[in-house]
């Protein structure tokens, strides 16, 4: 018999001051994130789940069909993971509310950005998913990227 091993780390790799990017995926690629409306309440339930969690985040990307979430502990209490879960589910309930034919794929992708990797080069790449996805010729046109813990123009900037 062969058994399936997880992708996921264990828990503890969550826990504390790290730093992990996570993507979440809308099930059968439906067009959720295109509306200012929808990704501005999307937007402030991941504030919300990430304070709740002791964690800030870095950057969001919400491209149409799924989203590029990356979050820090800032404390050694913090669980980026239960940010995770917390927003997909706050989101995932309101969707079922207001989009009842659209809803998250279960669980999501993550890799945690260990402290020798270019975490500004890691950003920057996220950021030019929409450039790359063909949906604006400049990322700073992009209406569903943000960060509450840089200026996305010194980002860039410092590339």
């Amino acid at each position: 018999m062969v058994r399936e091993r997880s992708h996921r780390l264990s828990r503890d790799a969550y826990l504390g001051e790290v730093v992990v990017a996570f993507t979440a995926c809308v099930t059968d690629r439906q067009p959720a994130f295109t509306d200012d409306e929808i990704v501005g309440v999307f937007a402030d339930a991941l504030r919300d789940a990430a304070q709740r969690s002791a964690s800030t985040v870095l950057l969001y990307c919400f491209m149409p069909d799924h989203a590029h979430i990356v979050l820090r502990g800032q404390t050694p209490r913090a669980d980026v993971w239960r940010a995770m879960v917390t927003f997909k589910q706050k989101t995932g309930f309101w969707l079922r509310k207001h989009n009842a034919g659209i809803r998250w794929q279960k669980d999501f992708f993550d890799r945690v950005v260990r402290r020798n990797d270019d975490l500004m080069a890691e950003l920057r790449y996220i950021a030019l998913n929409p450039v790359r996805g063909g949906l604006v010729k400049d990322w700073s046109k992009y209406p569903f990227l943000g960060s509450d813990a840089y200026d996305l123009e010194d980002l860039f900037a410092a590339a």
